[in-house]
């Protein structure tokens, strides 16, 4: 995936940084959550229909975020974002294909790069008090690997941003079951879909889910939709394993943000015992019983031997049962399996940043350094990767470190005083006092910008 690095951060790059477009004064934050295998199953499950749509997989990243509401969309060519009320709901993986299927096309139809163009220009936007930038959220508290980005909630201002116009979705409509047929899979699934708003514009504007205003609902458009449903008929056979996928996608991320007692009685009815183990181990986890969720881990590592997501599970259990030790050993399991898994690499740095020994916390800094090299948006890694440096006696890159992940979390104020800070430390002309210099320059455009 291609990402825009700090040391090329400007306010314009801070438009395209992960989240995109917090306006100002959000009635409230939402937590984007951040989960390997979730982030892996969800890949799995857009592969097909990205290769349909002539997309890099690699390239185009599903993020979920934390909200009952039900939504899904596209703010650059490089994220996409749904809900995590929307995938609870859908009952099929197919439901879930659709829904990738409707917000690539809006990718693929070049509907989101025409409407930053329109908004560079555009001298509404000051008026509409937006305040753009990526944030990021501290931790959600709840151990579900999350720890990411944050997003404002639905203003007036992000709809007019964000809404599609009539024309832009009968055409993603059309695409996205183009792209199904293609990949195999029944577009009649985008109908089931749509019946699941079916009503919602005799709400009131406050009552309507986030989707329902973005992505105009009418008669016409079911109509049509069942009508792309009936043309295009699907070629050759879907993944056989796109049940497992959207299995372990919406198990996980369930069983981690519901009630335990849903884990445990949706972990009967999965239907795949790998998943069952995964849900239960969660769930006994969240009660908390750190035996019982032992016991369901290591039957779950004894069933998937070389599944690193299985001993990443294994470590956040046990990292956050104060089990540094063992935590680092099932962390160093799943690096060994995933190497170039970032948000594994930084679970094991934090894991070996918490047994606090001279050897561990080098050990920390090498897997949160390769965790920032691969993934530079992880707020909660920025923090681990300070306290890694500040450890290590490396003041300026701690300082540097902590005025990134304020930039990431929008807080340029605060980013530009330790970067500051980070380039009176660093050496003049050093790579991280680059890196410094280019949050100074962003933080002081902000300013000017208010």
């Amino acid at each position: 995936m291609a990402v825009i690095q700090i040391k090329r951060f400007s306010m314009g790059a801070i438009l395209l940084i992960a989240s995109f477009a917090v306006f100002a004064t959000p009635a409230r934050a939402q937590t984007l959550i951040r989960d390997a295998e979730i982030e892996y199953a969800l890949r799995r499950l857009a592969q097909p229909i990205f290769h349909a749509a002539g997309l890099n997989a690699n390239r185009v990243k599903i993020l979920v975020i934390k909200d009952s509401s039900l939504n899904a969309f596209v703010v650059d060519n490089q994220h996409m974002f749904i809900h995590s009320g929307l995938i609870l709901k859908l009952k099929t993986p197919e439901e879930l294909q659709a829904v990738i299927a409707h917000e690539a096309a809006h990718i693929t139809n070049g509907h989101i790069s025409r409407r930053l163009l329109n908004m560079k220009s555009a001298k509404t936007a000051a008026g509409l008090g937006m305040l753009l930038s990526a944030v990021a959220a501290a931790t959600t508290g709840n151990g579900a690997a999350a720890g990411g980005i944050a997003v404002g909630t639905m203003s007036s201002a992000q709809r007019v941003l964000m809404s599609h116009s009539r024309s832009e979705e009968n055409s993603a409509d059309q695409a996205g079951a183009r792209y199904m047929a293609h990949a195999g899979i029944s577009p009649s699934a985008m109908v089931d879909v749509l019946d699941i708003f079916r009503g919602q514009d005799a709400l009131s504007v406050e009552r309507r889910d986030p989707y329902a205003l973005t992505h105009p609902l009418s008669r016409d458009r079911l109509r049509a939709i069942k009508g792309y449903a009936a043309a295009y008929s699907p070629q050759g056979k879907p993944d056989p394993n796109s049940a497992y996928w959207y299995a372990r996608t919406r198990g996980k991320l369930g069983a981690f943000i519901r009630n335990p007692k849903w884990g445990l009685r949706e972990a009967k009815k999965v239907g795949f015992a790998d998943v069952a183990l995964m849900m239960q181990a969660v769930s006994h986890h969240k009660t908390p019983n750190l035996k019982k969720a032992l016991k369901a881990v290591n039957a779950l590592i004894a069933a998937r031997p070389n599944d690193p997501y299985a001993h990443e599970l294994k470590g956040q259990i046990l990292l956050e049962s104060r089990q540094a030790k063992a935590a680092a050993a099932a962390y160093a399991r799943a690096v060994a399996l995933a190497p170039s898994e970032a948000l594994i690499l930084a679970g094991y740095g934090r894991a070996l940043l918490a047994q606090n020994t001279g050897p561990s916390i080098k050990k920390a800094l090498g897997a949160l350094e390769k965790a920032r090299a691969r993934d530079p948006q992880d707020a909660r890694m920025m923090r681990d990767l300070a306290v890694a440096y500040a450890k290590s006696g490396n003041n300026g890159m701690a300082s540097l470190a902590t005025a990134e992940r304020y930039a990431i979390q929008g807080r340029l104020k605060d980013a530009g005083l330790h970067a500051t800070r980070a380039a009176g430390l660093l050496p003049r002309g050093s790579v991280g006092w680059n890196r410094a210099q280019d949050v100074i320059r962003a933080a002081k455009a902000a300013s000017k910008r208010r």
